[in-house]
């Protein structure tokens, strides 16, 4: 039985209370353990801003961006310990293992790239000066300057490793410290990725608690930030805890989101298949279980039927079963929970839906009757505004497809009845319905995503999160915006508006 430990006030230590335990939903065993209770929260902050964060802020931006690539190294050469680790915890396959650990190296690595051509600098500058009175002498500049607090990053089950990659790189390069709070269920992977990487840091740095820690929010103060990825209902118990409110605790929130993929009329050859491929392959990747996943599938009335065929027959073709097994593409979800509530969703959407694919029955390959299975589940309703589509998130390899109106305005306005999502992917060679579709669509989205025949050979995935691009989106994805480049260190940055002497802010700032 492995015991993973916490990184509290520069100690690997492990907690006092009953222990919480780990699983690996292929078997249904216990693999690991641990527990946060009776660990000494309040040194973890406190030597996190005395330590990590003065350390940090004495670095220059290049000196922070040498910090990460030599994490993205360290991640690297424990490749194979840690894809190991993500099929055995997170049910994972090897595909699915490198997607999320690799993601951490590589936005790591983007970022110690970007950090790289700053040189001396310790904050950013945004924008030229501007004359602010009658004379030129009169200048006025902003600058982005760490935040003199700590950045406790809450992370979901399904991106241990590219959850902490993506949220550690912008913190660490804007100057603050850090304290990484994996979700429980599949911790190991963040816990051995912190291991590995945490002495690439100043001390105090990087911390991390692993186990259930509910008070930790609550113990935040002025300076202090909360950087979330989870569900809905946690992100509004943190939104709304008095400690947070009064104490002006900075909170950025992902959230739940039903994702769309339209596929518009008069599509060509390339763009249909690619619209195929990425719709079977955001179903599935990491057994559906990603924010950034397919859940609503609009089809012109003129191509329903082919696309309803196509992917049943490709969906179809899927191998579920055991991670470590030859020929598997989709292994189990990652709880018990998961499996009840993905089962639950199916039979709720069920109820307004025909179900044209079931992934409840579906047999799974090396599995032993055990696991967590569900197979991929296609859905039809005949009534594209069936509210129970715009409303309930199945967090699994489920997706259903609906009937899209000609009209481009009440097409849109079905997208928008998701309340707000981190991405939509659109599909047409027509430019005109593109940019009606963009003007009507896109405002309730964080990121859109247009497939086309002229890329369909070398597009990118929509659900692919790429730290060049802002992700986040509005009403129920939270509000909130993550990675985008230099961006994403505004999070944890205070901009502040420098004024008086040109000369002077010229030689403090740089021009």
């Amino acid at each position: 039985m492995h015991t993973l430990k916490s990184l509290v006030a520069g100690h690997w230590v492990a907690g006092s209370g009953k222990p919480q335990s780990l699983e690996n939903p292929t078997t249904e065993e216990v693999i690991a353990e641990t527990c946060a209770a009776g660990l000494d929260l309040a040194s973890a902050l406190e030597h996190s801003r005395a330590t990590g964060g003065v350390a940090l802020r004495a670095l220059s931006l290049a000196e922070r961006g040498a910090i990460l690539a030599d994490m993205a190294r360290r991640i690297h050469d424990h490749r194979r310990e840690l894809l190991d680790i993500a099929m055995s915890n997170g049910g994972n396959t090897r595909s699915d293992a490198k997607f999320d650990v690799d993601g951490a190296s590589a936005t790591l690595a983007h970022y110690a790239e970007l950090a790289a051509s700053f040189g001396d600098r310790r904050y950013l500058v945004d924008g030229d000066a501007v004359q602010v009175g009658s004379s030129p002498r009169l200048s006025g500049r902003h600058v982005w300057l760490p935040r003199r607090g700590v950045a406790l990053l809450i992370n979901a089950f399904n991106f241990p490793a590219w959850g902490f990659g993506e949220k550690a790189a912008c913190a660490l390069l804007a100057g603050m410290p850090v304290i990484v709070k994996p979700a429980t269920s599949t911790a190991w992977v963040a816990q051995r990725m912190v291991e590995i990487v945490a002495d690439a840091a100043p001390p105090g740095a990087v911390s991390m608690v692993c186990g259930s820690a509910h008070d930790l929010p609550t113990m935040l103060g002025y300076g202090d930030m909360i950087s979330f990825t989870g569900s809905s209902a946690t992100a509004q118990k943190l939104a709304t805890l008095p400690e947070v409110l009064s104490r002006a605790v900075r909170l950025n929130i992902e959230a739940d989101s039903l994702n769309a993929a339209v596929l518009g009329p008069d599509v060509d050859e390339d763009t249909y298949d690619l619209f195929l491929r990425d719709v079977v392959r955001e179903m599935t990747q990491k057994t559906g279980q990603k924010c950034t996943a397919i859940r609503r599938v609009f089809v012109a009335e003129s191509l329903l039927d082919r696309v309803r065929d196509d992917l049943v027959d490709r969906l179809g073709q899927t191998v579920m079963g055991d991670p470590f097994a030859d020929g598997v593409r989709m292994g189990p979800l990652a709880t018990r929970q998961q499996h009840r509530d993905v089962r639950d969703g199916i039979d709720r959407l069920a109820e307004h839906a025909e179900v044209l694919l079931d992934g409840r029955e579906g047999a799974a390959t090396g599995s032993d009757g055990k696991g967590y299975f569900v197979g991929p589940t296609l859905l039809q309703a005949s009534d594209p505004a069936t509210d129970i589509v715009h409303d309930l998130e199945v967090f699994g390899p489920v997706a259903t497809l609906l009937p899209a109106p000609d009209d481009t305005a009440a097409l849109c306005a079905l997208v928008a009845r998701g309340r707000g999502g981190l991405v939509c992917s659109f599909y047409s060679d027509d430019r005109r319905w593109a940019a009606e579709m963009l003007a009507g669509a896109a405002p309730h989205h964080g990121r859109v995503v247009f497939g086309s025949k002229k890329i369909a050979g070398k597009a990118l995935s929509p659900g692919l999160v790429l730290p060049q691009l802002l992700h986040g989106g509005p009403g129920r994805a939270g509000g909130g915006e993550e990675l985008g480049g230099l961006r994403g260190l505004a999070l944890y940055s205070q901009r502040v508006a420098v004024q008086g002497d040109r000369a002077l802010i010229d030689a403090m700032l740089g021009k």
